[in-house]
């Protein structure tokens, strides 16, 4: 009774672990730390996460000046070296698209604003529609900075929405999944 019963158990767990490989392999993740300007206070995580063709975006983010609006990209180059951020280059946009908000015309690295909480704290959550984690795709995000901006993005003004200084910095790496069992 006893190896029979094992030998289904194998099976069983063999396809639970099949089931969770496949499902990392569909499902790319990636993050990027924030580090703060000289004389800001912002930190935290962005992360990324590749679900249904969609890019799904979680931002945790602490030292924000309290009930505050923040512009939100994503810029070409996976670069926070120099001290106002500048390295980053311009907002990712590889389709040479107008600035703007998600329903319209937009940049791929175009995000909605971040509002800081009462303590200056952001945990927001949302999609992204035209911007991937696939390797080689001309949307993907990957080795690429976001970046957060002193003053709230207006979605109007060229080429960029207007939202002044970049205060906070990150660079979008791969998330590596464990490998222990699940």
């Amino acid at each position: 009774m006893y190896l029979h019963h094992h030998y289904l158990l194998l099976p069983i767990t063999a396809l639970a672990l099949s089931s969770c490989a496949t499902q990392e392999q569909h499902s790319p993740m990636a993050h990027a730390k924030l580090q703060a300007a000289e004389s800001q206070t912002a930190s935290g995580m962005v992360m990324f996460h590749q679900m249904d063709g969609h890019l799904m975006v979680h931002a945790k983010v602490t030292g924000l000046t309290p009930n505050s609006e923040h512009g939100f990209h994503i810029h070409d180059n996976g670069d926070c070296s120099k001290a106002d951020f500048t390295s980053a280059g311009g907002h990712f946009n590889p389709s040479q698209q107008a600035h703007g908000m998600q329903e319209g015309e937009h940049h791929v690295g175009d995000m909605p604003n971040l509002t800081a909480d009462k303590m200056g704290n952001v945990n927001a959550k949302f999609m992204l529609h035209t911007a991937s984690l696939t390797p080689d795709a001309l949307n993907n995000v990957m080795g690429r900075a976001v970046i957060i901006h002193a003053n709230p993005d207006d979605f109007k003004s060229q080429p960029a929405g207007n939202s002044g200084p970049r205060i906070a910095c990150g660079v979008i790496v791969e998330k590596k999944m464990h490998s222990g069992p699940h």
